[in-house]
């Protein structure tokens, strides 16, 4: 099992190659992310450079059986309904709406508002027999949410990006509480790095 990749760490500002073949190597690959992503805590979805490879693939825990991953290979979305990117709300159980808190396992601690198009259609290639196979898909809500928070990872593009763009909010879970914080803060990690 591979060690989750934290930011600043340039790997997931990388740009993932296309996986054109399936050979030992990918299949190790794709075990080690489901083992990873299955072992790795409250994750609902792990890219491959999050654990240092730098192709196209990602899993995301199967809705259905929280002890299975899916994997999709050189994923696309294709579609999003004429609609824009907004905001996701949650209606919590005591039927107030609050905002949904869009996290990462390579940001440890930190959850933030996010838009992110609630119905896509989306394309990828699945492992099937030791060959890829060509799927087709409409994803709506939560899947919809984490596949496109995990196909940005391909890009090098990153949660707080968002944040950062759409001008969302930034919070650290500190002890019990979540505290108010700077996505610009976060950011200067990396810039301190890459000036180094």
């Amino acid at each position: 099992m591979s060690k989750i990749v934290n930011y600043p760490d340039p790997v997931l500002r990388v740009e993932c190659d296309r996986v054109i073949e399936v050979d030992e190597k990918l299949i190790r690959e794709i075990d080690d992310l489901k083992k990873t992503l299955l072992d790795g805590g409250a994750g609902a979805g792990l890219a491959a450079p999050q654990i240092g490879i730098k192709r196209r693939f990602f899993g995301l825990l199967d809705e259905k059986n929280r002890k299975a991953v899916n994997v999709f290979i050189n994923p696309r979305i294709i579609q999003t309904f004429n609609q824009e990117k907004t905001y996701i709300k949650i209606v919590t159980d005591d039927g107030k709406n609050e905002d949904f808190l869009e996290g990462c396992l390579s940001f440890p601690d930190f959850f933030g508002t996010v838009k992110r198009f609630l119905k896509i259609g989306v394309e990828w290639d699945e492992l099937v027999e030791g060959k890829l196979v060509h799927k087709e898909k409409i994803m709506e809500g939560f899947e919809a949410v984490v596949f496109q928070h995990e196909a940005d990872h391909l890009d090098g593009v990153l949660f707080v990006d968002h944040i950062k763009n759409d001008r969302g909010k930034l919070y650290k879970f500190m002890g019990k509480k979540m505290v108010d914080w700077s996505v610009d803060k976060v950011l200067e990690k990396e810039a301190a790095l890459v000036a180094a």
